[in-house]
């Protein structure tokens, strides 16, 4: 008989989490912490349109629209003088400078095509602003205009704050999500952000682990790399990525009177799918990926509901070899993943050059 196994469960448990009704309190509460929410978001929006606006009055008015002059520091300062006098602290010359390129960087910029309603747009500004100030300083040091939109979806998409935001460039998500897609589907990254539609959509290669604080060179087993991974399980699911909820770990399962473990179960929203996860911190092997064969094999037979889709296996591994990997695998096989995992943050310039080279040595 199958077993009724959904994302109610939690940590393993095989009876559903009992949750309470909320009372009315908590709910006016709820309320009332959203609206400030939204309030301080459109506070923050209405900044960055002031700024932008700003920045279009330094351009046209001071440099009569050449916008590729230079207006000298001198009357930048000078105008900081002013402007600081009459309205306090937040006018500097360096930030009139950024408010500046904020409007040379984004009046020219093509509108994302997914996450910004037509009513979003400022009736000044041909472009939706939807973030804070602060990622807006972020974003404009990136240089390729397709890395930048990305970033922009993704951070309003799925709520980033500004280290996180940090954090994800950092690690290089762009050009580890570019890696696994042709060039229409790195065409796709920067116009839509992040589409999840299929399996392959949600893998990475490689997953980047820094915020575990394992050192690249040291030896530590499965369990212990699991106990981190649990530590800082936020984190990890946002590495995930999008739809991603933590089922478990170490799910204990039954066949033929022999015991198995599963390491990580999540289930991912979007794909309707459970999603298991092994962790080896040696080279991967062709046995591993056959147990993982059984774990896919056991929950699509065992645990999934009709109604939900097939079962994703991800190997997470410290290294691996993509020939055993294929050799194992059934042909075109979209369900089990290999992946490794880095300690330490990739080199950003590598990857943007195996992207470019992927792109046909377009920049």
């Amino acid at each position: 008989m199958k077993k009724k196994i959904g994302v109610h469960l939690a940590h393993g448990n095989k009876r559903p989490v009992k949750t309470r009704k909320s009372s009315l309190a908590d709910r006016i509460i709820t309320l009332v912490e959203e609206a400030k929410r939204k309030v301080v978001s459109a506070v923050n929006v209405a900044l960055v349109y002031t700024y932008y606006e700003v920045g279009r009055m330094i351009v046209e008015e001071e440099q009569g629209g050449k916008k590729r002059a230079q207006y000298g520091k001198a009357q930048l300062q000078a105008l900081s003088k002013k402007l600081t006098a009459q309205l306090g602290k937040g006018w500097s010359a360096t930030n009139l400078e950024y408010m500046r390129k904020l409007f040379r960087v984004y009046s020219n910029s093509p509108i994302p095509q997914t996450g910004f309603e037509e009513s979003d747009v400022s009736p000044r500004s041909v472009y939706p602003f939807r973030l804070s100030w602060s990622h807006y300083l972020v974003l404009m040091r990136m240089d390729n205009p397709d890395e930048r939109r990305f970033y922009e979806i993704e951070a309003a998409e799925n709520g980033w704050d500004l280290d996180e935001l940090k954090r994800q460039f950092n690690s290089s998500l762009y050009e580890r999500l570019a890696l696994s897609r042709d060039k229409k589907g790195v065409l796709e990254l920067a116009k839509k952000g992040q589409i999840v539609k299929r399996p392959e959509d949600v893998v990475k290669d490689p997953y980047v682990l820094e915020f575990l604080g394992l050192e690249e060179k040291a030896r530590y087993s499965e369990t212990e790399l699991e106990s981190r991974i649990i530590e800082h399980v936020e984190q990890f699911i946002l590495e995930m990525g999008k739809g991603f909820i933590l089922v478990g770990r170490q799910v204990r399962f039954t066949f033929e009177e022999k015991h198995f473990r599963v390491d990580l179960v999540f289930y991912n929203r979007i794909l309707r799918s459970f999603v298991v996860v092994d962790l080896k911190t040696g080279e991967l092997t062709h046995q591993d990926i056959g147990q993982m064969q059984m774990y896919v094999n056991y929950y699509d037979r065992m645990v999934k509901l009709p109604e939900e889709n097939p079962t994703i296996g991800i190997l997470l591994c410290a290294d691996k070899n993509d020939a055993i990997v294929e050799m194992t695998l059934p042909q075109g096989s979209k369900r089990i993943f290999a992946s490794k995992y880095m300690t330490v943050l990739p080199d950003k310039e590598t990857l943007r050059l195996l992207v470019r080279k992927q792109l046909g040595g377009e920049k």
